[in-house]
């Protein structure tokens, strides 16, 4: 599982860690309703994909251990991810967000299909704050504090971290919470989501915000290329990359 999560180039430490960590997010059990939601959209299948096998399982995180850019979604798609086991895999959300995450210089392809496909990213990574498709994809307050910790222990685990992208309000206020949580900001009324957010979190780096590559966002034209483009462009030169 290890090489399909987190690249892990020089085993030990951190790196280890972080996959460790991935190991115990799959094998999570604590809400079951989004376990039984998963379970069963793996067993029925969408007619498209029936001869595939479904992941169905809880979602791990991907990319470089020694990420500076971490993007922060909702949760996984229920015939993306949810399907693929990777996040942003195999739905238009992904479809939207790889080529531009290409452009930006962060991943080596511009296309994700599926686990196994090459798919590398450099300088950054992507996890979310729920790890299982949620119906209608609204998880519960109570499914996300359950998945809270494992947020805040992968936080803890990505050394070179500089900035946190939040891909749509829940993430974003699935990070300001982990911020609060942690003793970094005294109250979240501060941090207010909207596309193009930008604050500064002494001790945290850097947390911007954009609206989520959903189809209902990207179809209407209420997030375009260009404008997660420039946000992204933006992430680079807050981490200091080149």
């Amino acid at each position: 599982m290890r090489s399909e999560v987190f690249e892990v180039a020089h085993p030990g430490g951190a790196e280890d860690d972080l996959a460790a960590l991935n190991r115990r997010v799959v094998a999570c059990e604590r809400c079951p309703r989004l376990r039984a939601y998963c379970e069963g959209i793996a067993r029925d299948k969408r007619r498209a994909y029936r001869h595939e096998e479904y992941w169905g399982r809880p979602v791990p995180s991907f990319g470089d251990p020694q990420a500076r850019v971490l993007l922060l979604g909702l949760a996984p798609g229920a015939h993306g991810s949810n399907r693929t086991g990777r996040p942003f895999t195999g739905d238009g959300s992904g479809a939207f967000l790889y080529p531009l995450l290409w452009e930006a210089g962060f991943a080596s392809q511009p296309q994700a299909r599926a686990r196994g496909d090459g798919m590398r990213l450099r300088d950054a990574a992507i996890t979310s704050v729920v790890r299982c498709a949620p119906p209608d994809n609204k998880p519960s307050l109570v499914e996300q504090a359950n998945c809270a910790p494992y947020l805040d222990e992968e936080l803890a685990l990505l050394p070179q971290l500089r900035v946190v992208l939040a891909l749509g309000k829940i993430a974003f206020d699935g990070y300001t919470g982990y911020l609060q949580r942690t003793g970094r900001i005294p109250r979240r009324s501060a941090y207010v989501f909207t596309h193009g957010a930008e604050y500064h979190v002494p001790g945290a780096g850097w947390l911007l915000g954009t609206y989520h590559p959903s189809l209902q966002n990207t179809n209407t034209g209420r997030l375009t290329a260009p404008m997660l483009l420039r946000v992204l462009h933006r992430a680079r030169s807050l981490a200091g990359l080149p």
